[in-house]
């Protein structure tokens, strides 16, 4: 069979397919804690692994070692995914798959980019650059239709030629006394106080009704414009513009309860 590829032991050609509705049903249970859901899901999403590490070279890494690796970004995208962020599940979950390979090879520079893959990030960057000199938007949707490509595919792109570094990365050694970069950061944003005030801002957006809840979100959590989200809900950007205000008055109103 053309397609067919075994690794891990999986036989990929055997894997199920699912189609966008039963995709988004499964994740409706799975945000109610089916486990049956889960697992159907991670399973029919392997193939989604299997195309992120294909696109890899490595020369010295075992291909099994990196589906595992993948799949365990898979899963954490699985469990952190909500379907009010408003993108397909496939978009949300390739750069934490890619996150997650290297993760596993760290400092390993047997790990290469494909050409394909570095070209098309950079052309997404100057694309990005000539948008900012016109003044335009600049978000990542823009630069994919300026590229004429979509929109997951281009994201994934440009997370595959960022470099990332080990929190455990030795930084300094002396007398056989190493210090490791995770020693040398702390944590000056999560302040008891800033603790604090994200839990009562949570717990006000939570009151808020779902209208206002939908625009919030969208707004500040998934990043939208509201022309954005006016398209998704189906109202005017005007109607958005109100329910925005309105809403962040009740959040701080609810804040000051």
């Amino acid at each position: 069979m053309q397609n067919r590829v075994i690794i891990c032991g999986i036989d990929t050609s055997t894997l199920p397919k699912i189609g966008e509705e039963e995709s988004v049903l499964l994740l409706e249970k799975i945000a109610q804690k089916d486990g049956e859901a889960r697992e159907k899901f991670i399973v029919s999403n392997m193939r989604l692994v299997l195309s992120v590490v294909k696109r890899f070279w490595a020369k010295k890494t075992n291909q099994d070692d990196l589906f595992q690796a993948g799949v365990i970004g898979l899963i954490k995208a699985i469990d952190n995914f909500d379907l009010k962020y408003g993108v397909k599940f496939s978009t949300y979950a390739v750069p934490m798959i890619i996150g997650e390979i290297k993760r596993y090879v760290k400092g390993n520079n047997s790990l290469r980019v494909a050409r394909s893959i570095r070209d098309t990030a950079y052309h997404a960057l100057q694309t990005r650059t000539e948008l900012e000199r016109e003044d335009k938007d600049v978000s990542i949707e823009n630069v994919a239709k300026e590229m004429n490509m979509p929109v997951s595919e281009v994201a994934y792109c440009l997370d595959a030629i960022k470099d990332t570094v080990s929190l455990f990365e030795p930084v300094y050694n002396k007398n056989g006394d190493e210090l490791y970069l995770f020693d040398q950061i702390s944590d000056e944003k999560n302040t008891d106080e800033l603790w604090t005030e994200n839990c009562a801002i949570t717990s006000s957006i939570n009151r808020l009704e779902k209208k206002e809840r939908d625009v919030i979100i969208y707004r500040y959590y998934v990043g939208k414009t509201q022309t954005e989200i006016s398209e998704q809900i189906g109202i005017s950007q005007a109607q958005v513009s109100r329910i925005e205000k309105s809403a962040l008055q009740n959040i701080k109103t609810g804040i000051r309860v």
